[in-house]
């Protein structure tokens, strides 16, 4: 089901129904509700759903709370808590790609000096013990030692990486989605 917000093309909503506000949040974290993190088990809802969807289409969280619940203090604030957890989460995974760019630099500097050394190891074996198989056997070791040594930069470089980057653009696409807030029978804005 699609629907029309502006000139993007919005599709159906991802929905939660809450019996109270406390449930969208974790119980021990004592910072006004605007700032605190998601319940888990709420963020694994709005994540996979939105994960499902896929494409680059905005998102729109609703959520319905009973008539009762509209009044309590965190009510007023859904919608900010969830911005500001995403945008969080979001950074937190900047971070993560951060940590392991830089362990990647790391290794791939000590997997070029591990190359380096086994060629070196076995051109200088090769050229003590003269032509027997022995030190062709003991170079093409060292030569796959060497290539083994770089084998974790490689896999950061080439495919570590893809998907922090991809569930970082999904936390910053649900911290801009729109979400609304459906008390009893009407929506209020959130």
């Amino acid at each position: 089901m699609f629907g029309r917000h502006g000139s993007h093309t919005i599709r159906r909503p991802i929905e939660l129904r809450i019996q109270n506000v406390g449930q969208l949040f974790q119980t021990l974290d004592p910072t006004p509700f605007r700032e605190r993190d998601l319940d888990a088990g709420v963020e694994e809802y709005v994540v996979g759903w939105a994960g499902e969807m896929g494409g680059k289409h905005p998102l729109s969280i609703v959520i319905h709370l009973p008539k009762s619940e509209a009044r309590h203090e965190g009510a007023v604030h859904i919608g900010d808590a969830f911005r500001n957890y995403f945008i969080y989460r979001a950074e937190v995974l900047g971070w993560e790609l951060h940590t392991l760019f830089r362990t990647g630099r790391e290794a791939l500097a000590i997997g070029l000096l591990v190359l380096g050394c086994c060629i070196l190891i076995g051109e200088k074996t090769a050229g003590l013990l003269g032509g027997s198989y022995l030190p062709n056997v003991f170079g093409e070791g060292l030569i796959i030692l060497g290539w083994v040594a770089n084998w974790r930069p490689i896999e950061i470089f080439l495919y570590d990486w893809q998907p922090i980057v991809r569930r970082r653009a999904l936390y910053r696409r649900l911290a801009q989605a729109r979400v609304d807030v459906v008390v009893g029978d009407g929506p209020a804005p959130a």
